[in-house]
């Protein structure tokens, strides 16, 4: 949620509802605006006279009631032996109507907009809400009240292509909910990178359903093993922020199963999730909080969700067609859930049936994480310990793109000065903006990291602001030369473009001409154009690397740690290339979005229409080299089963370093797919000259597409090829595969 003020009071002045919404923008904007300012002046540009910070952070939490269980010691429902289904129903039947009404939407408190407050009487806690796609954001308050470790953008996760790594940033976002004293994390987003210019693309894990899902499985579990709520959002086709209250997709039945919803179907069948967050948009004409298809016939008909839908702060629209469409909890007022809703039960129009089921969603999830059954306490927050494995997180998503002539790694022994410029040498990366910003720890720029880290003996030439003529005269008087640029992207707005802005394209260009030893370090949250790449010696894709940043950059220049990401998204080499370059894909005609693309989102496109990117989905170099060969799979597998290929891998270079083994499955003509889809995925680390049999293993799901007819996914016995390499448009290692 979020945006800018004047976004949501525009959103509110298209409402039929005029002065009803408006009664309710003056009862949480004020709150809202506190933070939405801080995040918009503050974000990642945060300078690095912070940096020297060491010492441990105090948190603060907000808390209606001081909870006591004790206080209910023999109220039926807060026996421990009773299953969390039991002790829900006991809690239901033991509230009045106005009591249970009043559980089923958000008020908003002068220190907290994000809460549900509890009824200590009964020993019902709070429903302490945040933000959490990068960290735990900032709910309470204005933005300084609560620091919080400032992790990668899920974008760099994403491009870790590790989902061990996705599990350690969802138990630190855990661990740090419960020393912050929350209790629900709005987080993962795991919506599809369908439109590059989102504003929000940094917030997500990219382009393809499968990688997408398997990096928020991963964080899923982590979080929820901490007792906390974690949330898949934004349910559904929630692709851009450009008339993001209104916007209506128009989304084949096939394309919704295979991509959008692919992500959300395996956050509730193999993670568990505890809730879901409908969308502000609509889906084939009907805004996605009051989609009785989507929430119901297919989130718990088809997947068998149990937990709870929460709106999107200000997407819900109606009373009576919210609830029989399946959403749950409004946030974050009562505008639709408060009166309106007690009206509708007394009225007959909604039963006590229903709003026994609605909380019984949320009631069941919150006895079993165990947040009945805790105080809200808060506690330090390590922040050495969780610094580092920021840190860790983030170079193992940073992706190296160009390497001409082995310039990096730098190697401090041999270069005796170091020219740093560019407009983000001295601010810290540290996220896009919104209202999943959080309030760093301590921050480190890369001109501090790149200092700290080449000591004494190597001259780093600095020149302050970012002149181009100081650039381009400390360029020429320096053996290497590093440009860090970047482009800051919040929510709430969209790109107009892929270009780097502020001239920095220009930047570069100058800075190369004065010195070819140029390396350039993007940090952004979505591709770049990059017209000067010839030019350049090495580039980097740092995206947003959180707090740490500087010490990443460095780690990463120096060859102290790999740049082991791949990208968890296509590069194009123009905007024209884009499949949604056409208006009525995006950004919408009359308010309508077409997905007339259909399956070709990401590098389905430029796989099917022979488009060559800048670079391709998976694409990532090594300080080092493989060689990746010997694919064995089976000639003929049965439908039911899954399928194990095994890759020889091989560090034919001189040092340690990582690659991602990547599995794409080709269907046969009459399955209609585009083109070959990841379906699998490994990563290796191999010292030098070492070598490794790696397995990959296809699900049954990996030869399977959403058949309209039946409303089912179909298999079709045929041949079905698969493509084993580095990238989606490197895959040398080929077989067959007949499906009975």
């Amino acid at each position: 949620m979020g945006g800018t003020l004047s976004e949501m009071h525009n959103r509110w002045n298209l409402s039929p509802e005029v002065g009803q919404r408006r009664a309710h923008w003056q009862a949480w904007a004020i709150p809202m605006a506190l933070v939405v300012a801080t995040a918009m002046l503050g974000t990642s540009c945060t300078g690095g006279d912070e940096s020297a910070s060491s010492t441990t952070a105090e948190t603060t939490t907000s808390v209606t009631f001081p909870r006591d269980p004790s206080l209910c010691p023999e109220a039926a429902w807060m026996e421990p032996g009773a299953t969390p289904a039991e002790r829900s129903e006991r809690l239901i039947d033991e509230l009045t109507l106005e009591q249970k009404v009043a559980q089923l939407h958000g008020e908003v408190q002068p220190d907290d907009f994000r809460v549900v407050p509890g009824i200590p009487e009964l020993c019902v806690p709070d429903l302490l809400v945040t933000n959490g796609p990068a960290g735990v954001g900032a709910s309470v308050e204005p933005l300084g009240s609560l620091p919080a470790t400032a992790l990668p953008a899920p974008l760099a996760l994403a491009a870790t292509w590790q989902p061990s790594m996705a599990h350690d940033f969802g138990d630190l976002m855990g661990e740090e909910m419960r020393q912050t004293g929350r209790n629900l994390l709005e987080a993962p987003d795991v919506d599809l990178a369908r439109v590059p210019l989102n504003g929000r693309t940094f917030e997500a894990f990219g382009e393809d359903p499968f990688l997408v899902s398997e990096i928020a499985v991963a964080q899923i579990k982590a979080v929820q093993d901490h007792g906390i709520i974690a949330m898949a959002k934004h349910y559904v086709a929630n692709n851009q922020e450009e008339d993001r209250f209104n916007v209506d997709a128009i989304v084949s039945e096939r394309a919704l199963h295979e991509l959008y919803l692919a992500p959300f179907e395996a956050t509730v069948r193999d993670a568990d999730v505890a809730s879901v967050m409908c969308a502000y948009n609509k889906v084939n004409g009907t805004f996605n909080c009051e989609n009785e298809p989507l929430l119901t016939g297919v989130l718990r008909d088809q997947w068998g969700f149990e937990g709870f839908v929460q709106s999107d702060f200000g997407a819900t629209h109606s009373t009576v067609e919210s609830v029989t469409a399946g959403m749950d909890l409004e946030m974050p007022s009562g505008e639709f859930f408060g009166r309106p809703l007690l009206d509708a039960v007394n009225a007959g129009t909604v039963s006590d049936a229903e709003i026994d089921q609605m909380l019984d969603r949320r009631y069941v999830q919150m006895f079993r994480l165990g947040i009945f059954d805790r105080l809200p306490e808060t506690e330090p927050i390590p922040m050495e310990e969780h610094g580092e494995i920021a840190q860790h997180i983030a170079e193992a998503g940073t992706v190296l793109l160009r390497n001409e002539s082995d310039l990096l790694p730098l190697d401090d022994a041999e270069i005796d000065s170091i020219a740093v410029v560019g407009p983000w040498a001295t601010q810290a990366a540290t996220g896009g903006g919104g209202s999943s910003i959080v309030n760093p720890m301590r921050t480190i720029t890369p001109l501090d990291g790149i200092t700290t880290r080449a000591g004494d003996e190597v001259e780093i030439i600095a020149p302050t602001g970012t002149d181009v003529a100081a650039a381009v005269t400390a360029a020429s008087e320096a053996e290497v030369a590093v440009v860090v640029v970047g482009e800051q992207l919040t929510e709430g707005t969209d790109r107009t473009s892929l270009s780097l802005p502020d001239d920095q394209d220009a930047l570069i260009e100058a800075v190369a001409a004065a010195n070819p030893r140029t390396a350039v370090v993007i940090h952004g949250g979505a591709p770049v154009l990059m017209p000067w790449l010839d030019s350049v010696g090495a580039v980097i894709m740092g995206w947003y690397p959180g707090q740490e940043d500087g010490t990443v950059t460095a780690a990463v220049l120096f060859g102290d740690s790999e740049p082991g990401g791949r990208l968890p998204i296509t590069f194009p080499a123009a905007e024209a290339d884009l499949p949604t370059s056409d208006p009525e894909r995006y950004p919408g005609v009359e308010g309508t979005v077409q997905h007339h693309e259909d399956l070709e989102v990401g590098y389905r496109h430029y796989l099917a229409n022979g488009i060559e990117p800048l670079f391709p989905f998976g694409f990532g170099l090594s300080y080092t080299s493989f060689d990746v060969n010997e694919l064995d799979a089976p000639e003929q597998a049965d439908a039911d089963d899954s399928v194990e290929l095994t890759v020889q891998v091989k560090n034919t270079g001189d040092r340690r370093g990582t690659e991602v083994v990547q599995a794409y499955v080709e269907s046969p003509p009459e399955v209609g797919a585009p083109s070959a889809q990841l379906q699998g995925f490994t990563k290796v680390t191999l010292d030098e000259g070492g070598s490794k049999t790696v397995t990959v293993e296809l699900a049954k799901r990996a030869f399977a597409h959403w058949d309209a007819d039946t409303h089912d996914w179909v298999i079709t016995p045929g041949t079905y090829g698969v493509l084993v390499g580095t990238s989606s448009q490197d895959t040398p290692l080929t077989a067959e595969i007949e499906l009975d």
